[in-house]
């Protein structure tokens, strides 16, 4: 535990995942800085530290570069609110969690007015190519990455400013039960297969991807399976139901409980992102799908060409999940693909293995945590 005098904190976490760990982090901090004011653009899981939250995180849910431009007011808005707080409540520190197409500009923002930013989660520089890495150089004071391989990428231009932590799914990721006890729980079969579908937790995923993802379900329910949808904190039920034309849903739908559900699932089709090294790592097998607005897709090409995008594979460094990209995002291809996975099990499993032995040891939001400290002291 660090003596220090009260100090101020402004942390902006653009998603859900975002929010999460940011959440986690915040607590450490809490331990290692008893008394530590801290500000947030955030949702549940930082509102949960008993914090300020100056704004919720769902005002910044876009997702691709014409979803981003098409709710520039909202992000605007919420830009405003933190220059105005920066400008009146001089944080010691401005720490930014991920959700870098918004938070450089925060980032540019804090640097104007001398407050040093502590950036935890690195963009991916390695799938987007490496020259954000240099204009991160220039803006952070501090960058915790969570892969091993990030520290030597972004250090590579002079500045020693990258600290590999380890990565926080190590700490966050816990079942309450076994397979059956879940299952049970939820009123679901313990004899029948079953899939879950994650669509996201931004409306520009949800829109693109659900109404496939609904399609090769009712396909995949004639062969045994039986179907549950999770839904994020980011994405109200009824925006479910509007997207597939104001009906009911035609499956289960669950909030809350995604690792537990993950963890007794059989398969599942899941928007690209963090759930999918999640699920991964709570031994689901999946299909990842992305889907983007079509300019925004071509736009994507030219930067970064056609690679493997889903996180599992991307750090395995071959493409053992099945991806699904743009208009490849069919039933047919979805209910083919959930088939594949689950036929080759085996290859899932030594998939599963090297994950785990990349994600380095327990204690990531602690590390960054003693890091974030030691940039204030």
């Amino acid at each position: 535990m660090v003596e220090l005098g009260r100090r101020r904190v402004l942390v902006v976490a653009g998603e859900a995942s975002g929010d999460l760990h940011g959440g986690f982090l915040v607590q450490e901090l809490q331990r290692q800085l008893p008394g530590v004011d801290v500000a947030a653009v955030g949702g549940d899981h930082l509102r949960a530290c008993g914090i300020d939250i100056l704004a919720d995180v769902r005002l910044l849910s876009a997702a691709g570069l014409v979803e981003i431009v098409s709710s520039l007011r909202r992000h605007h808005r919420v830009m405003e609110l933190l220059k105005q707080q920066m400008d009146q409540q001089r944080p010691d520190v401005v720490v930014l969690v991920d959700y870098p197409g918004f938070n450089m500009f925060v980032a540019k923002e804090a640097k104007k007015r001398g407050i040093p930013v502590f950036f935890y989660i690195a963009p991916q520089v390695w799938a987007w190519g490496k020259g954000r890495a240099k204009k991160m150089e220039r803006l952070i004071e501090r960058l915790a990455v969570i892969f091993p391989f990030e520290e030597a990428i972004f250090n590579a231009h002079g500045r020693n400013f990258a600290r590999y932590v380890g990565h926080p799914l190590v700490d966050e990721l816990h079942v309450s039960g076994t397979r059956e006890q879940i299952r049970e729980r939820h009123g679901l079969s313990l004899n029948q297969p079953l899939l879950v579908l994650m669509p996201g937790s931004r409306r520009s995923e949800v829109r693109l991807l659900l109404p496939s993802m609904l399609q090769a379900a009712e396909q995949l329910k004639s062969d045994g399976w039986q179907v549950v949808l999770l839904k994020a904190p980011t994405i109200d039920r009824s925006y479910l139901e509007e997207v597939i034309g104001g009906r009911p849903l035609p499956v289960a739908l669950i909030d809350g409980d995604a690792y537990n559900l993950l963890h007794a699932a059989d398969a599942g089709v899941i928007a690209s992102g963090t759930a999918t090294l999640e699920a991964a790592l709570l031994g689901c097998p999946h299909v990842i799908l992305y889907r983007f607005s079509r300019l925004t897709y071509l736009i994507a090409k030219l930067v970064i060409g056609r690679r493997i995008i889903g996180l599992p594979n991307v750090i395995l460094g071959r493409p053992l999940f099945p991806e699904l990209i743009q208009r490849d995002v069919t039933a047919a291809n979805i209910v083919r693909s959930v088939r594949r996975i689950v036929a080759d099990r085996g290859a899932f499993d030594q998939a599963v293995a090297e994950l785990q032995a990349t994600m380095g040891p327990p204690g990531a939001s602690r590390r960054a945590a003693q890091e974030l400290v030691g940039l204030m002291q």
